[in-house]
């Protein structure tokens, strides 16, 4: 009976170190539970990670991220982003830092940075007085009874000489008349505000074919809504760069920024795709998205148009649509 207990406790041990060695020899790795959210990363359709949207600062302050750019920042906050770059002393508006604190309210003394078109243009104001040439006219005349008469302000005994009769005018050539007539156009010219730094060169074009349902300042819009098909082609309004491409703008969905001539700036969002990236140089009508509904509640394109960071009414640079 001792030999059958020993041979009963022999196959277990046995049977023991069979099911340790199939453990060992299982193929893949067990799974392990992330609880830390620093390891986590969402990403998007495309595989890019989603950066932390940006808000708007309620202490004057942002922390950067990664995807984030001054731009960007910029237009989250309504700001200009020259101003921010001289504030924090940044030697390019294209390098900023993850983790760099970036003040958004000017420091004491600072220059606040307004366009010049927004002061108002000077207008002629009429002298007080007559530009006439008043005594003494520092002449010296020799003495005489009646210069001593002229400047004393007595009437004269008689008249000092006759005045000279001015000579005709002689026709003026065609040349000199060419001249004369060009010399109030330049005049003008040079004297009436700059009007080309207020638009862009090349004008603008419409960014994409739709219905407009949303206008400018309508419910504290700060743009145009165009309602359109998914995937209708966005097309940049006029050449620049882009300097945002992204989801990082709580309310725009996949928005696309692209900087223009004269400090403008266009803003293109809630796309389906977005076809271009940051960097890049765009041509006037070139395709740079698709339309979508990302962080919206319809397929639309909201557009606008922004320069030293205050929203301007779209409807006021685009074409008039027949």
């Amino acid at each position: 009976m001792k030999t059958a207990a020993g041979n009963c406790t022999r196959v277990v041990w046995l049977g023991v170190v069979l099911l340790g060695l199939a453990g060992c020899s299982a193929t893949g790795m067990a799974p392990v539970d992330e609880r830390s959210p620093a390891y986590r990363t969402a990403r998007t359709d495309g595989g890019r990670p989603v950066t932390p949207q940006i808000a708007p600062s309620t202490n004057g302050l942002h922390t950067v991220a990664r995807g984030d750019t001054l731009y960007a920042i910029a237009f989250a906050n309504g700001l200009d982003y020259r101003e921010i770059a001289i504030w924090n002393q940044l030697e390019s508006p294209d390098r900023i830092l993850v983790g760099q604190v970036l003040r958004l309210t000017p420091p004491v003394g600072a220059v606040e940075i307004k366009p010049l078109d927004d002061e108002p243009a000077p207008s002629a104001q009429p002298l007080t007085e007559p530009s006439v040439l008043r005594e003494p006219q520092a002449q010296l005349l020799p003495y005489s009874a009646a210069n001593w008469a002229q400047v004393s302000g007595a009437r004269p005994v008689a008249a000092v000489v006759p005045a000279a009769t001015p000579p005709a005018p002689a026709a003026a050539s065609p040349t000199a008349a060419k001249v004369a007539s060009a010399t109030p156009a330049t005049a003008a010219s040079a004297t009436a505000p700059e009007a080309a730094a207020s638009t862009p060169a090349d004008g603008w074009l419409w960014p994409v074919d739709g219905k407009l349902v949303g206008r400018f300042g309508a419910a504290g819009g700060k743009g145009i809504d165009i309602a359109g098909a998914r995937n209708t082609p966005v097309k940049a309004v006029a050449p620049g760069k882009v300097v945002y491409s992204g989801s990082g703008l709580r309310g725009y969905g996949r928005l696309l920024i692209i900087k223009h001539a004269g400090e403008f700036l266009s803003a293109y969002a809630h796309n389906e795709a977005i076809l271009v990236k940051e960097g890049d140089t765009v041509t006037a009508g070139q395709k740079i998205a698709l339309m979508g509904d990302s962080d919206a509640d319809r397929v639309e394109l909201h557009f606008e148009i922004r320069r030293y960071g205050k929203p301007l009414d779209p409807l006021t640079y685009l074409p008039e649509r027949s």
